[in-house]
């Protein structure tokens, strides 16, 4: 055992503060727990004289910097409350391994004439060689903390990439084998989260609906949750470590994401709109949509009521002072909004739907999903039975997984009996032109089924337009204001060329040989054949050909003129000549059924409207013959 007192006056009374700390990795890698620290710097005391104020001890603690420690802070109060002189330690690392904390330590030990006196590494700040020895030994240390770090950073960022992400599991997924995989059920609440919030739903709304429909068995949605659901970049597949600080790291497409960067981008941008709609009571159609034609600032809302109890819309912009009717603009555009309402029905409450379950079946998601819950279930009776906690908690637990275990068998059958269709790119075209000529043919009961802009109501509008677009850009002449351009969310842009690249969908274009006509993308002869023959089971179609040029937007066709179109469409995919060959596709005259073909034909096919529904006979009889073999449909 060393001696320590020689280095102080022999009048001097030294009185130690044994100071003892030790981290969870520090006992793991070398074996200091507290009690052998104590035990080992009493024995130095005792050995030395030294008196021994008392024991400090600062458990599972690093000594980094910046990192409290109570016991330590202690013991430097006590120093200067002169109840101690001397800080005794078993090594240098124990008390500090900064040298800024170093140097801060010894000028209060100097202010306050103490000392440090470490017993493994030679450490006593009584004399100036100690003091000299005592940097040298924490400059070791502080090297030693920062490429620990470095090893822990670039083991954690490896971790990362191959999809190890830390913390507590989101709302959404599961952990399995320590990475995130989604869960089929929470998946469906996220989505639809981030959908409400890009139609201008605010936190406080989405969090009142999803608690008064009990959403995931729980009626404690608060707004800080959903506002931590729609921040996170997990949820688009990213991740961010440490997340506010000057080493913050950004990966990306390191976990299944639950919905797609654009919405996830959009909803971000979205949210100082959202906001200003907290207690918004005016639903405007145009509402952070349009731009001053001089400024290019938002136009702001203005809503006036007349004595008959009519509301009236305005936008102005409080700098220019323009002002104009939301008439005048849904006027100008009711084309172009008619169309993004027959979209929005055909594709995101039909074909949409059916595609994104045919591409990405979840059928396995959905019994390992199920696996799980039933596990869950024995596990939460085995802990009842073994008294874990009461039975209410019991009952409320076991009815919300029996809650979610119905809603995935129920899952699993419908994805079951989906499977069995032929639904492919091809039949959504032939189920999308029977819909179109059954509309043309029979007005008086589509009229009904035909999702229009007039029909919905200014909920329905303002959802429509906050859902495709971003924002409008007007021009003005004199005191006219007209639509210069529209300008698409990008996720409506991304889904809409996707699908109709494929040949999923088609589009409207007005021009003057034919009036509003249906385009879509190129189809090959075996494509246009397969399409010709279904058709021709329930109308008798026809295709004619011609040539359009690139050059001066003509079309050519030899058509007659007693036939309707149902859609144009390119037949050769090169489109570097000046002249590209395209079908036209027509139809002439209707064909008899039976009620039992039709029903079988188009009902069970998933059409999205329905011939021959009980409560539509009486409109039936104005444009049918019905004889005992069946319906015949004529020409009007």
């Amino acid at each position: 055992m060393r001696m320590i007192r020689k280095n102080f006056d022999e009048n001097n009374n030294i009185k130690a503060g044994i100071y003892i700390r030790v981290s969870t990795e520090d006992q793991a890698r070398e074996g200091f727990s507290l009690p052998e620290q104590e035990k080992r710097l009493r024995e130095l005391c005792e050995e030395n004289h030294i008196e021994i104020y008392r024991i400090y001890k600062d458990a599972g603690i690093s000594a980094k910097k910046g990192n409290k420690r109570p016991a330590f802070e202690e013991l430097l109060q006590d120093i200067k409350d002169k109840k101690c002189n001397t800080i005794v330690a078993l090594k240098l690392d124990r008390v500090t391994r900064s040298i800024f904390d170093w140097e801060n330590l010894m000028d209060f030990l100097n202010k306050n004439d103490a000392y440090i006196v470490c017993a493994n590494d030679e450490v006593d700040t009584t004399n100036a060689n100690g003091k000299l020895l005592t940097r040298l030994l924490i400059s070791v240390s502080q090297n030693e903390i920062e490429r620990t770090s470095e090893r822990t950073k670039f083991g954690m960022a490896g971790a990362i990439k191959a999809g190890h992400i830390p913390g507590v599991t989101p709302l959404g997924y599961n952990r399995v084998d320590k990475k995130l995989v989604i869960n089929p059920i929470d998946k469906e609440v996220i989505e639809r989260i981030f959908n409400m919030y890009s139609h201008g739903k605010s936190h406080y709304t989405i969090r009142n609906i999803l608690n008064e429909e009990k959403c995931l068995g729980k009626t404690n949605w608060q707004d800080s949750t959903i506002r931590r659901i729609l921040e996170n970049p997990v949820y688009k597949g990213d991740y961010i470590s440490n997340k506010g600080k000057k080493n913050e790291c950004y990966y990306e497409d390191v976990c299944p994401a639950i919905v797609s960067k654009e919405l996830w981008d959009y909803c971000q941008e979205q949210g100082a709109k959202n906001s200003k709609n907290y207690i918004r009571k005016e639903d405007y159609y145009f509402l952070q949509k349009l731009k001053c034609p001089k400024c290019e600032r938002i136009l702001g809302g203005k809503a006036t009521k007349k004595k008959n109890g009519k509301s009236y819309y305005y936008y102005q912009c409080h700098d220019c002072k323009n002002h104009l009717n939301e008439i005048d603009i849904e006027k100008q555009i009711i084309d172009l909004l008619n169309n993004i309402v027959e979209y929005d029905a055909v594709v995101n409450n039909f074909f949409l739907p059916l595609l994104k379950n045919k591409i990405n079946n979840p059928e396995k998601d959905y019994e390992r999903e199920l696996k799980n819950q039933q596990l869950k279930k024995e596990r939460i009776r085995k802990a009842y039975i073994n008294g874990s906690f009461e039975y209410e908690v019991f009952e409320e637990e076991n009815k919300l997984v029996d809650n979610n275990i119905k809603e995935l068998e129920r899952k699993i059958l419908e994805n079951s009996q989906l499977n069995t269709l032929n639904f492919n790119e091809e039949d959504i075209l032939v189920y999308r032109d029977l819909d179109y000529l059954n509309s043309l043919r029979y007005p008086e009961l589509y009229d009904e089924l035909i999702k229009s802009w007039e029909k919905l109501d200014r909920v329905g509008r303002q959802n429509i337009i906050m859902h495709y677009i971003d924002n409008i850009e007007l021009e003005q002449h004199g005191k006219t204001i007209f639509v210069k351009n529209i300008n698409f969310r990008n996720t409506f842009l991304k889904d809409f060329n996707n699908l109709f690249s494929k040949g999923y969908l088609d589009w409207k274009v007005e021009n003057e040989l034919f009036g509003s006509t249906r385009y879509s993308n190129y189809m090959d002869e075996e494509h246009i054949n397969n399409h010709l023959n279904k058709l021709r089971e329930y109308y008798d179609v026809s295709m004619t050909y011609g040539r359009f040029n690139q050059n001066t937007n003509n079309m050519i066709f030899d058509f007659n003129p007693f036939y309707e179109v149902i859609r144009i469409f390119p037949v050769e995919n090169d489109f570097t000549k000046e002249e590209v060959k395209m079908g036209i596709l027509s139809i002439h005259e209707t064909k008899v059924y039976t009620r039992e073909k039709l029903e079988q034909d188009m009902y069970d096919e998933f059409m999205s409207f329905e011939l021959l529904s009980n409560n539509k006979n009486a409109k039936l009889e104005d444009i049918v013959e019905i004889t005992e073999d069946g319906i015949e449909y004529r020409y009007q």
